[in-house]
Formats: structure tokens, C-alpha cells, sequence
């Protein structure tokens, strides 16, 4: 058995509970694939869209659904050794990847404000565009459950407001498309479970000015900041991770003071 049949294997037999079925659950609950969808699953050489990479070759394979897939690989500047360790991946995981390249690292570092800000909207772009070029109708992104709960708590500390990571969402710019995110349900510990027992090694965050821009006072990210807070408040509450995940999805609309939606701004005073 090739060294990539084993990996596929174990996602649909070792992992099948925490991996496969999550994936499963996802796509399924949220409805995130349509018969002849035709789906760019977008890479950036780590863990999570490697895998997520598996699991869609899997659905395509026994799935309820045909789909198209095209795998790609956005190279927005990466040195030569992460560009290489993406190519090994790929051809070790038996994904046939599309990489095209792009100079965002490049645009960002000279623009005035946050290149993190300015990169990740050039990245969702670009993404966007060169899907719409191979006639896919979505672009399917490797988020997984941690970044759901991570992202809903950072709106509320930092951006002060309740603001979700949605697992669909049509696309604002490019009529017809639609952005998913089939790993939704998957646990950050499972993936990284799946990874050391293949013994697989994938790029880290490859962005040139993480030591810049995402870095708070202390010389910790804000996201790893709700990562080791969730870690403390998993140790007395074992559950509160999936409770946060839950809160978003069981809001109480006669609780709650004031929310905005397309037409503007609206109080519980409006109809008090």
C-alpha cells in the first residue's frame, strides 16, 4: 500500500469519529455541496487545508454527490523552502495541485496601514478569481472548529461585538460564487493527532510579517491568546469549547439589546 493510501485510509477508519464524520456532519448540516458543484478547495501548504484537501478527494470518490474538484495553491510569495515543502506534500498526499503565483506579499509589504488586513483581502481575491477562471462555483477553505470559537471570542473581546465565522457565505464580488468551510466541526487536537501519527510535517504560518502585525504587547498573537484561554477554561469546563460553538447557533432574540442585519441597526426598544 503507497504511503498516501495509508493516510486516506486512516481518515475514513482510525479517525472516522473525530475526522471523517465531523467532515461528514458539516457538509451535510450546513449544506455546503450541491450535486455538479464544481469546487476550487483552496491550499495553503499547513495542516488543516492538506487535509481538508483528503477529506473532499474522499466525498468526490463516495460521495452522495458529483462534483469537480480543482485543487489550488495561491503562492503569494512564499521563500523557496515552504514553496518546495507544499510541492512534497502534495505529491507525497497524491494531490494534484494547480499552484499560480501572485505578489502579495510583496504589494502588502509596501501599503501604508495593516498588511495582514491588506493581505488576507489580496489572498480571498485572487482565490476567488482564479476559481471563477476554472469554472468552479465555490472555493472551500480549510477553518476548522477552533477557529470558529476562537474568532467568535476575539469580535467580542477586541472588536466588541458578536460576530461568527460563518461555515457558508455567498460571495460579495464574484457573482455565482460561494465560499464554504467544510471542516467546520473538526477539532484542531484531531487534526494535529492525524498529522504526528503519519509523521507528516507541513508549513507553519509562512506570512513574512507575523513578527509586525500579529503580535500583541507580551509577544503573543490575539488568536493564540483565546487558544490558551480556551485551554484553561477547558481544564475546570471540559465542555465550554462546544458551548461556545453552540451560543452562536441558539441566540435568543428577546435577550438581546440591539443587532444589526442588511437594513441597518435595530433596538429591543423598537418594539418594546
Amino acid at each position: 500500500m503507497e504511503k498516501y493510501q495509508e493516510i486516506e485510509r486512516s481518515i475514513i477508519k482510525k479517525y472516522r469519529r473525530e475526522i471523517w464524520n465531523r467532515f461528514i456532519d458539516a457538509v451535510v448540516q450546513y449544506r455546503l455541496i450541491q450535486e455538479n458543484d464544481r469546487i476550487a478547495v483552496c491550499m495553503s501548504g499547513g495542516k488543516d487545508s492538506m487535509l481538508m484537501a483528503k477529506c473532499m478527494q474522499e466525498l468526490q470518490r463516495h460521495g452522495k454527490y458529483r462534483i469537480g474538484l480543482e485543487f489550488l495553491v495561491m503562492d503569494p510569495g512564499y521563500n523557496s523552502a515552504n514553496r518546495q515543502r507544499i510541492l512534497d506534500n502534495a505529491a507525497l498526499l497524491d494531490i494534484p495541485i494547480k499552484v499560480f503565483e501572485t505578489r502579495i506579499f510583496d504589494i502588502a509589504a509596501a501599503a501604508d496601514g495593516s498588511p495582514c488586513y491588506l493581505c488576507a483581502r489580496m489572498r480571498r481575491g485572487h482565490l476567488y478569481s482564479r476559481a471563477k477562471e476554472l469554472g468552479c462555483n465555490k472555493i472551500a477553505l480549510g477553518h476548522h472548529f477552533d477557529d470558529v470559537i476562537e474568532t467568535l471570542l476575539l469580535s467580542m473581546f477586541y472588536g466588541a461585538e458578536f460576530k461568527g465565522m460563518m461555515p457558508k457565505l455567498r460571495s460579495a464580488n464574484f457573482g455565482g460564487m460561494e465560499l464554504i468551510r467544510p471542516m467546520y466541526m473538526v477539532r484542531e487536537e484531531d487534526i494535529l493527532k492525524w498529522k504526528k501519527y503519519h509523521a507528516l510535517e507541513f508549513i507553519q504560518c509562512a506570512c513574512r510579517f507575523t513578527e509586525n502585525c500579529a503580535l500583541s504587547d507580551g509577544g503573543v498573537s490575539k488568536r493564540q491568546e483565546m487558544k490558551a484561554l480556551i485551554k484553561r477554561l477547558r481544564q475546570t469546563s471540559p465542555g465550554i469549547d462546544q458551548n461556545i460553538f453552540n451560543s452562536a447557533q441558539n441566540v435568543n432574540l428577546n435577550t438581546v439589546i440591539a443587532y444589526r442585519d442588511a437594513d441597518g441597526k435595530h433596538s429591543f426598544l423598537d418594539t418594546y
